[in-house]
């Protein structure tokens, strides 16, 4: 089948991740992808599949969310109306933009179903104002992912959420991030030799307020781990990062990598990593936290979004959201000075890695969704007369030139 995907590719964040790897995934099962994105003029992140693309015009994006300009949504309609052959479906990976809420409207005109995977994190609980916040989120989104034929989510907790908030039951599908376990897998690495310790502990994503780093930070520096360990952070140096930099640096242990592109380089990082620590206050569902499990480390994160449900039953160390840099002080030394432990948490984490977040079982369930999806809209496709005139309206909800 031919898919339009509405995606990300720069800046690198989890939804990049995300396109990348299951537009990957879906060539390799020989399906078509036309990829719709924001774009300028831009490199392409590392491993992006060579397919079709499409660049819509934005006014400003960020990881987290982007602003479209007045032409985006006539440049969306023409580019879908002009695909040869005609897209089975369209799908969102949605990037946070008022262009979201028009896409029901864009699709049923244009007789294209349309699924939506939503990535906004979330706490099972709304214990602070990030988790409050996100909450808000969901709250504006509802009504418009009610709209969409099929809405993906990572756990049960956000199916539940979605529900309360007025979405379908029947249009949201639980399909789980997947991580490559063949690519990220346990493996020889010198990672550990070239920074001279014996012990490594790892925190890779985005410096964000909601990831909480500044907490791991904290309780580094107060459980005084000691020379012969090293606590390593990949990530973007942003404005938060040049803040805490100066109080958490090499004298304490702690190494800042910045951002790394290449894929196989953080691989290597995890190989040579003992323990991966995830202190967020909202999640989704980390493709970091997959990528270390299927790499073998043993692997700590807060009960935030589904990481909670990733590690249950002894697969990690579960902590909560309240009082992290506590926790972590009292947990991080046993974690150095008990190898064995943090080696069987390991083959836990892999094991859990094969058994239920793979990739290939993540296209699997993908395609089959696919395939439900069309199998129904078949009858009604038929009988939708698409108005010759659409392209030339404009969106109510984007401003005039």
């Amino acid at each position: 089948m031919h898919i339009a995907w509405l995606g990300k590719k720069t800046p690198f964040c989890g939804n990049v991740t995300y396109g990348r790897e299951v537009t990957n995934g879906l060539l390799e099962h020989d399906h078509q992808v036309s990829f719709f994105h924001f774009a300028q003029e831009e490199a392409a992140p590392d491993n992006w599949p060579d397919i079709h693309e499409v660049s819509i015009p934005f006014l400003y994006k960020s990881q987290i969310y982007t602003i479209p300009n007045w032409k985006s949504s006539k440049v969306l309609i023409q580019a879908l109306q002009d695909l040869s052959p005609k897209p089975d479906l369209v799908h969102a990976s949605l990037t946070l933009s008022p262009l979201d809420f028009l896409l029901p409207e864009i699709c049923q005109k244009l007789n294209l179903p349309l699924v939506a995977t939503f990535h906004p994190p979330f706490d099972r609980k709304r214990r602070n104002l990030t988790s409050g916040t996100q909450h808000l989120m969901y709250q504006l989104y509802a009504p418009s992912l009610a709209k969409y034929d099929r809405i993906i989510i990572f756990s049960h907790i956000q199916r539940d959420i979605l529900i309360k908030l007025g979405v379908p039951a029947d249009r949201i599908a639980v399909i789980p991030n997947g991580v490559d376990t063949t690519k990220y897998s346990p493996g020889r690495s010198d990672f550990k030799q070239r920074l001279g310790t014996d012990r490594v502990f790892l925190y890779q994503g985005r410096i964000a307020p909601e990831k909480n780093v500044e907490s791991l930070l904290k309780a580094w520096k107060q459980a005084d781990m000691g020379e012969n360990s090293k606590l390593v952070i990949v990530g973007n140096h942003g404005t938060l990062a040049s803040s805490l930099v100066p109080f958490y640096g090499e004298e304490h242990g702690i190494i800042w990598q910045g951002f790394i592109a290449d894929e196989q380089r953080r691989i290597e990082i995890l190989r040579g990593t003992d323990v991966f620590v995830l202190p967020s206050l909202v999640e989704g569902l980390s493709l970091s936290l997959l990528e270390a499990m299927a790499c073998g480390v043993a692997c700590v994160a807060t009960d935030a979004g589904a990481d909670g449900e990733v590690l249950e039953d002894e697969a990690g160390v579960i902590i909560n959201t309240q009082g992290v840099a506590s926790q972590l002080k009292t947990l991080l030394p046993q974690l150095r000075d008990h190898p064995t432990w943090t080696g069987m948490l390991g083959q836990k984490a892999r094991q859990r890695a094969e058994e239920r977040y793979t990739l290939s079982r993540n296209i699997t369930q993908l395609v089959a969704l696919y395939s439900d999806l069309l199998s129904h809209h078949h009858d009604r496709k038929s009988r939708i007369r698409i108005p010759g005139n659409f392209a030339a309206n404009r969106s109510p909800l984007l401003p005039s030139p």
